[in-house]
Parts: structure tokens; C-alpha cells; sequence
């Protein structure tokens, strides 16, 4: 990847393993990476001056792929990957001209991980993951498979336990008694709330009234007479209680447990997935 941009002020440009630059009036600096550039996006960069601290804007290039970087392990180091949901977990795409999952899991203290599922008979031995850097996350591109695998990540731990775990980063979980993590591709999902996201920002909030009604979707109403536990699914909670509110007076709803969670008891309250919404609904 090749950054270039101009700094119309004194300072000193910082950057993971790149270079220091002291800027003297107006002076061009630069990257060292030279990579496939595919998609344009913003970056911002970091500029420390005279002024104080302040954050500085510039186009620049990256490839959007999911597959993990050396300037991904320097921000999830750092803890400053605020993206890195993008990245670990499960992602349908394509490498090499072909078409697979990615899969990348943090696992700093383990001796080994492996990818196992449905696709490969649950087998620790087939698809086994590659450490890449030094900040513990372990990859692996698998070939021909796609959404609706179910997996989990088995970890060999420095004692030479196995233990099989679900995907902290997954977007999408099998139905408890079940605890597999299930490949799910987002890049075809498209928000369809643009009018209310304009209304929204149509005056002050500070002068508009506000009364929260706090939920939780499977014990506020289900179908009665059902042998199963009877939950509305989303949708159908969403048509329910918007009448509701309405009728209540109500401005807001906050809906509680919506992330994946294994005990129903629980409430959502005890959450293994935060990138999940629950499959109860």
C-alpha cells in the first residue's frame, strides 16, 4: 500500500513501524507498504504538533478484504482496532479465485487451534489454523464452503487440553440445546431506514419528549397453545409492539438480551456471542 499526503503544519506524523517525520511548513511524506490496492476508503492518521494532539484526514488505499494484516495486528495490539469485527470471525470471499470461508480467531495463550465442522466431519486434523504475527490470532482460509456451515474452533491449550469453543466474532449461532457457531455473509444486508433517520434528526432532541419502554422479546408476548416455547420472531415482535407503544405513549423501546446467549433463564445475560443476534427469534 503506497500513502502519500501533505501536512500543511509542523509535527511529527506517527505510525505503526512506518517512519517518524518531522514536518517543517508544508512537506510530503509517505508510506513504506506497497500492496494491491482494490477499494478506496478513509484513513485518518494520527498528528502530534505544537497545537496538541489532533486527528488529521487524507484519502488513501486499502484492500477491503477480510483476510488479517500486519496493520491489523499493530491496531488489535494496540487495542485500537475498532473495525475487528470485520476481520475476526467467519467471512464468505474468495482467494486465489476461489471461493471459501476465512476464519481468524485470537487465541494468544493456545498451542494450537483447528477449524471444525460440518464440512470436514468435525475432523482436528483437516483444516488446522496458522498463527499469523505475534499478537496470538490464528487463520485459515477453507475452500468450498460457504454460509450455513455450522463450526467451532477447537483450541489445544499449553497443557495439552482440547476444548471446543464457538466464535466470539460470529454473526450467527445454532439454536440452543446446540452451541455451534454458523457461518453468516452480511455483504448483501442493506439498512432500509433512511426516512426515519431523517425524521430523527429533524430538531433538538434535548427539546423533544422521551419515555423508554425496556423489553425483553421472549417473555413479553408469545403464540399461546404452541409446543414449542412459543417466541414471536423478530418480525412479528416488531409489528406487536409497535401498536403497543403507540398506545402507550411511548418514544423509545431497549431491547434486552438480543445478543446470542445459551440459557433462556439467563435472560441474555449471559452472552456468547456479541455479534449475534439470538436464533431464538
Amino acid at each position: 500500500m503506497i500513502i502519500r499526503g501533505t501536512i500543511e503544519d509542523g509535527g511529527i506524523l506517527m505510525m505503526p513501524k512506518w517512519r517518524e517525520y518531522v514536518m517543517r511548513g508544508t512537506t510530503q511524506w509517505w508510506s513504506p507498504y506497497d500492496v494491491s490496492i482494490q477499494k478506496k476508503y478513509e484513513v485518518f492518521l494520527t498528528l502530534y504538533d505544537h497545537k496538541g494532539l489532533r486527528r488529521v484526514t487524507m484519502a488513501a488505499a486499502q484492500d477491503f478484504s477480510p483476510f488479517i494484516t500486519e496493520m491489523d495486528r499493530y491496531l488489535f495490539g494496540s487495542g485500537t482496532h475498532y473495525d475487528i469485527y470485520k476481520k475476526l470471525g467467519a467471512h464468505v470471499t474468495e482467494k486465489d479465485g476461489k471461493k471459501g470461508v476465512y476464519f481468524a480467531v485470537w487465541a494468544p495463550e493456545a498451542k494450537g487451534v483447528a477449524v471444525v465442522g460440518d464440512f470436514n466431519d468435525w475432523n482436528e486434523d483437516t483444516d488446522k489454523m496458522d498463527l499469523t504475527g505475534d499478537v496470538g490470532i490464528y487463520e485459515a482460509f477453507i475452500p468450498g464452503i460457504g454460509s450455513g456451515e455450522k463450526y467451532k474452533y477447537l483450541i489445544t491449550t499449553a497443557k495439552g487440553d482440547k476444548l471446543y469453543k464457538a466464535d466470539p466474532y460470529a454473526n450467527y449461532a445454532e439454536l440452543r440445546p446446540g452451541t455451534a457457531s454458523v457461518v453468516t455473509d452480511l455483504t448483501g444486508f442493506k439498512w432500509s431506514d433512511n426516512t426515519w433517520i431523517k425524521k430523527r434528526d429533524e430538531g433538538s432532541v434535548q427539546e423533544k419528549p422521551m419515555a423508554v419502554y425496556e423489553c425483553h422479546i421472549g417473555s413479553w408476548m408469545r403464540h399461546p397453545g404452541r409446543e414449542d416455547e412459543g417466541f414471536y420472531t423478530y418480525r412479528q415482535f416488531a409489528d406487536r409492539i409497535v401498536d403497543y407503544l403507540l398506545d402507550m405513549h411511548y418514544t423509545h423501546i431497549e431491547l434486552i438480551g438480543i445478543a446470542e446467549h445459551p440459557f433462556d433463564g439467563s435472560w441474555g445475560y449471559q452472552v456468547t456471542g456479541y455479534y449475534a443476534p439470538t436464533s431464538r427469534y
